[in-house]
């Protein structure tokens, strides 16, 4: 299964943030030991930096983006990417910009807290915990 990791739960994984925490590092855990192929948007490790920087500090960031750098694939971008999100129909931009570039690497899916932010979505999109359920069914876990 190809999958976007939603910015959101790379954070609850990164920032150990609660009670979102558990179902993160168990998404990281499968993706590290490789029963799915996970990808991130490239506005990610960008967001991922940002945010771990304010809340931790620099060397810590700089440590979060490597790892998920290591660990997944970066979904393409590019003026078409960017162009076709405005079309989505979303009221984010950077989440439809994530869902245009899950599009445009035919994944699977995408994992988010916030599925409501992902209602006009033509992929499946996941909650955590539904996502750790598919992998269940299809003996991943």
């Amino acid at each position: 299964m190809r999958i976007l990791i939603d910015t959101n739960v790379i954070l609850d994984f990164v920032l150990a943030r609660q009670p979102f925490y558990p179902e993160a590092d168990e998404i990281f855990f499968h993706l590290k030991n490789q029963k799915f192929d996970g990808y991130i948007s490239p506005i990610t490790p960008i967001n991922v930096f940002y945010v771990t920087r304010k809340e931790k500090d620099t060397d810590t960031a700089f440590i979060a983006v490597e790892e998920l750098l290591n660990l997944s694939e970066v979904a393409i971008s590019g003026r078409q990417v960017l162009q076709d999100a405005l079309s989505l129909g979303f009221s984010d931009y950077e989440d439809a910009v994530q869902c245009s570039a899950a599009i445009a690497e035919n994944l699977d899916g995408i994992v988010t807290r916030n599925t409501k932010d992902f209602n006009n979505s033509p992929i499946k999109v996941f909650t955590p915990g539904e996502f750790l359920e598919s992998l269940e069914a299809e003996g991943k876990t």
